[in-house]
């Protein structure tokens, strides 16, 4: 399976590309690399043991996306499914590097109560305490996708939580999750063998 970032590019510290529904990606990272430390990495007092400290959870996702149906959309649909712009603007006008403050349309007005980016943050002065990354894959006109990345120092707190807030959203009938699982990175210097015998 071949896989690209189209449109890979760097602003204010984030790396961002653009997803076969044509929309910029990682608008939702860190900008710093003490940020990404902070969100990404196991800490010590989490409960975790010694070995584990200064690693990181990682969920991958296969999603095929539904992108002939999603192109069948008017562009304005697509953004109110989504809860941005495609270039990564919120629905205000608000600029893609600042935070939009959803307590301010609670009846979801400007941003839909089931679009994307609300549902996985309602709260955006609180982002999900993760760091993700998804490239795109083409595997014949009928299997597009993503193959979505992300780490976390806590996967209940991280990835677990923002998938049961995504339950209902909009967006959940143009995707289908085929394939992926959960793993750990161990810290620097630490072998799986290291992982496996240590307490």
């Amino acid at each position: 399976m071949d896989d690209t970032r189209p449109g890979s590019r760097v602003e204010e510290g984030r790396g961002l590309s653009r997803n076969p529904f044509h929309f910029t990606e990682g608008h939702g990272n860190p900008a710093t690399a003490a940020e990404i430390t902070e969100r990404a990495t196991v800490r010590t007092g989490q409960g975790e043991p010694s070995w584990a400290v200064g690693g990181s959870y990682q969920v991958i996702r296969i999603i095929r996306l539904a992108t002939d149906f999603w192109d069948r959309d008017t562009i304005e649909e697509q953004e109110r499914i989504i809860g941005r712009r495609r270039n990564g603007r919120w629905p205000d006008g608000t600029p893609s590097t600042e935070r939009a403050v959803f307590a301010a349309d609670p009846h979801g007005r400007t941003t839909p109560l089931d679009a994307h980016v609300r549902r996985a943050a309602p709260d955006r002065r609180t982002p999900p305490p993760m760091v993700r990354r998804s490239y795109n894959y083409d595997r014949g006109a009928d299997d597009q996708g993503l193959i979505f990345s992300c780490f976390q120092s806590d996967l209940e707190k991280g990835f677990e939580a923002v998938q049961r807030r995504l339950q209902g959203e909009a967006m959940a009938k143009y995707t289908l999750t085929t394939g992926g699982g959960y793993f750990f990175v161990p810290p620097p210097g630490v072998s799986w063998l290291d992982a496996l015998t240590k307490n």
